[in-house]
């Protein structure tokens, strides 16, 4: 059986404990939050100091930045992506959904972040959940 630990940190920097928890657990993989971000330069060493302590260059680091409220990279610092609803309103909504996800992807590359946890269908549905609302 595969074992993958996927760890969060407390905040934009890691603790001398986080420090030695990764160094020793070494997980697959870290998760970023709102608490984490602060600007390009900040998360960049983040993810970068994350590798180094995990042992592994190409350990996975993930963020949920879907455009609309879901965006933990959000402005000033980066780019404001539109919900996934407003693409629908235009004349081309996947080629408008395919550009936003480009350019999410080309920001969250630039500070060493590699998977993106935005869904990839939620279906607008009378009776979904509001939670999902816009995002669909």
């Amino acid at each position: 059986m595969i074992r993958a630990l996927v760890c969060g940190c407390a905040s934009s920097a890691l603790s001398a404990d986080e420090r030695a928890f990764l160094k020793e657990a070494r997980p697959w993989g870290l998760i970023l939050f709102k608490r984490n971000v602060v600007d390009r330069a900040q998360l960049r060493a983040l993810t970068d100091e994350f590798r180094a302590l995990a042992g592994r260059a190409d350990a996975p680091v993930l963020i949920d930045q879907e455009g609309g409220r879901v965006q933990r990279m959000a402005a000033p610092q980066w780019r404001e992506y539109p919900a996934a609803a407003r693409f629908a309103a235009t004349r081309a909504p996947e080629r408008a959904a395919w550009l936003s996800a480009r350019l999410i992807a080309v920001d969250l590359h630039e500070v060493g972040i590699n998977i993106d946890c935005a869904p990839v269908l939620d279906v607008a549905d009378p009776e979904m959940h509001a939670v999902i609302g816009a995002r669909a």
